[in-house]
């Protein structure tokens, strides 16, 4: 609808321009004098040209009289040709009578004028609406169609970096809700895709350590007989082979215990790349997480950290969505600086979790017993602890006053 108002009202001052612009190119200017005017100021010169103190203009023509010699010896106003020549110039009427002659202004020129600064007045208001419409447009443009396409940049850049917690927000008013809720529902598909992956790696692990733990008994066995026949053999050649036996069935046990305590590869892959950044940057990324802008973020001492802003943001977007996911309540934001650290204390007012609960909580696919009813992989505090170690911070997790805390340390580079 405002689309539609914009483009009429364009329109309609584009139609009101090219019509001023038409009446005034078909007008072509008139410099005739009315005649009847003109012989009733002649016939009151004549008759009053000896009494021209006295004498008063029959109409509105302005007139000036010249005497035999060129004399001006009565005009209606200042600013008139006094000689035939300028009245001949000025396109004025020059009339003959008996003692002199009567020179009538010619108001022709003056009208012409009016009538051009008449229509520049017009074409300057009718510019002043469009330039008034393309501003305004230009402002509408900006809310219904740039503003979303920034916040679907920002929305693709944290999918990208796998934060598929924070939804994105909708105006189905612009043009573009569909568009968005389209985003947002591929979010929330991805996000099932991840915790249907988690839950798969999840039971392979359990897969792992069945098997493992039924590898391990058998080949248990195997090297306790072995280490029998070993005592009891009398040959060396059944020693050997004894004694080979005992080695097999220790690699097997070796490799089977290296499923436990195999590299997490799939961190390897999330580069971390830390450079001086400003503390107000921090309270931006903290805003942005704040999702559900219930957090009153507080300013923080100006500093310069040592951060990656790209896996800082994942850490506050985790923070603040675990808060909103489980406890759903406020979230209390606070920032503690020391001489080579700064501490982003958030805590929620959710009751936080048992005690017992808080050493597993950074573990991966380890989750609290508060989240038992609400979906989610056990990874964002896992991974967000992994970040803050490589910026050469930290994340501790702990029982606040109200509920859950998590403190996010920075370290400080410098000051600005």
């Amino acid at each position: 609808m405002k689309k539609q108002l914009f483009l009429i009202g364009a329109i309609l001052v584009f139609i009101a321009e090219i019509i001023v612009l038409i009446i005034f190119a078909v007008q072509s200017p008139d410099f005739s004098q009315d005649t009847v005017a003109v012989n009733e100021v002649v016939q009151s010169v004549t008759r009053d040209f000896d009494n021209l103190g006295t004498h008063k203009s029959p109409n509105s023509l302005d007139y000036v009289v010249l005497d035999e010699g060129g004399a001006v010896i009565y005009k209606t106003k200042s600013g008139l040709s006094e000689s035939e020549n300028a009245a001949i110039a000025h396109r004025d009427t020059v009339v003959g009578i008996e003692r002199g002659k009567v020179i009538i202004y010619n108001d022709g020129v003056q009208t012409l004028q009016s009538g051009k600064r008449t229509a520049m007045s017009v074409l300057a208001v009718a510019i002043a609406l469009s330039c008034g419409i393309c501003v305004g447009y230009a402002v509408y443009i900006h809310y219904t169609v740039i503003r979303p396409f920034l916040k679907l940049k920002g929305f693709a850049e944290r999918v990208a970096c796998g934060n598929l917690d924070i939804p994105l927000e909708m105006d189905r008013r612009n043009l573009f809700g569909a568009f968005t809720e389209s985003f947002d529902i591929m979010r929330s598909e991805l996000k099932k895709a991840r915790i249907a992956e988690a839950q798969a790696q999840q039971s392979k692990k359990e897969l792992v350590a069945k098997l493992s733990h039924d590898i391990k008994t058998p080949v248990a066995s195997i090297k306790a007989v072995s280490e029998v026949g070993l005592a009891v053999a009398g040959g060396e050649k059944d020693r050997a082979n004894y004694t080979q036996i005992i080695g097999k069935a220790d690699q097997i046990n070796t490799l089977v215990t290296n499923l436990f305590t195999a590299t997490l590869e799939e961190l390897q892959q999330l580069t971390v790349t830390p450079t001086n950044i400003e503390s107000g940057r921090v309270k931006t990324m903290l805003e942005n997480a704040d999702y559900l802008h219930k957090a009153d973020i507080p300013e923080l001492p100006e500093c310069l950290v040592f951060a990656d802003g790209l896996r800082l943001q994942q850490v506050f977007d985790n923070i603040f969505s675990n808060s909103y996911k489980y406890a759903k309540t406020a979230v209390t934001v606070a920032a503690e600086k020391s001489d080579k650290y700064i501490n982003v204390i958030i805590e929620d007012f959710g009751g936080g979790v048992p005690k017992e609960e808080l050493p597993v909580l950074k573990e991966k696919f380890r989750r609290g017993s508060n989240s038992a009813n609400t979906e989610g992989a056990g990874l964002g505090l896992y991974i967000s602890d992994y970040f803050m170690k490589e910026m050469q911070g930290g994340l501790e997790i702990d029982n606040g006053e109200h509920g859950l805390k998590v403190t996010v340390t920075l370290k400080l580079s410098g000051r600005i």
